[in-house]
């Protein structure tokens, strides 16, 4: 039984993805958002109770890919499709949400026979890119609540939808290095966790502008495009 307790974990991880599908059918955008939230929040536990059990395996290791899939892939971009579908009248621009989940499928598969990513990402990671998505639809729902979103055709800030997925969509199965959140513990000063102080503190400000502007859940967005920009930058600083 110990040795199912991970997969279970995994298995809640994909439950809540197929539930997030559901809702974003229904176009209830932020309840699938919230069900992404959870099941990123069961998919990072799954890993640590093996290794805390002892019982890590290849078929944990598979089952948590294809939980991501769906969880990670397949949820953030129905999400996506019901957004465009909603803010245009180009019926043919909502289909490019449905590389998401392709860009996303890729990715956990090359993952999965990489050994070069233990400690760090190449590539970013289908959970990140699926937080993008969770922050703009919670804000979407915030802006329909408080009536602050204009009735009509918004074609403009699709396109930009479809240019952001397809950008995210790109650097999740690209090359580019992205830092580990981790810090290292045993020497807790600025020189040996700069990357990760820098990116908490403008995190803060971004965290602090969104509150100000009335736009909190944008933050979650904000904060993933900006370890997007901040790897990138990092990784070319390295290789000069």
């Amino acid at each position: 039984m110990k040795r199912q307790i991970p997969n279970l974990i995994t298995l809640c991880n994909l439950l809540c993805g197929v539930f997030s599908c559901i809702f974003a059918y229904e176009e209830t955008l932020h309840i699938a958002a919230l069900f992404i939230c959870l099941g990123i929040f069961f998919d990072f536990f799954d890993g640590m109770a093996a290794r805390l059990l002892g019982v890590v395996s290849p078929i944990g290791k598979e089952l948590d890919s294809l939980a991501d899939v769906v969880t990670s892939g397949v949820a953030p971009g129905l999400i996506l499709y019901v957004l465009l579908a909603q803010l245009t009248e180009l019926t043919w621009l909502k289909y490019l949400a449905l590389l998401t989940p392709l860009f996303a499928a890729y990715r956990l598969a090359k993952f999965n026979i990489d050994d070069r990513q233990s400690h760090s990402f190449l590539g970013l990671p289908v959970p990140a890119n699926a937080l993008i998505w969770v922050g703009i639809a919670l804000a979407w729902r915030m802006s329909c609540c408080n009536d602050s979103i204009l009735i009509g055709d918004h074609t403009a800030i699709a396109v930009i939808l479809v240019a952001v997925s397809l950008v995210t969509g790109i650097l999740m199965v690209s090359e580019v290095p992205m830092f580990s959140l981790k810090f290292n513990f045993k020497d807790m000063s600025w020189a040996s966790n700069a990357t990760q102080y820098f990116f908490l503190i403008v995190c803060a400000v971004i965290v602090a502008i969104c509150l100000l502007t009335n736009a909190i859940w944008l933050s979650l967005s904000f904060i993933i495009l900006w370890y997007i920009l901040l790897s990138i930058l990092t990784s070319k600083r390295q290789d000069a």
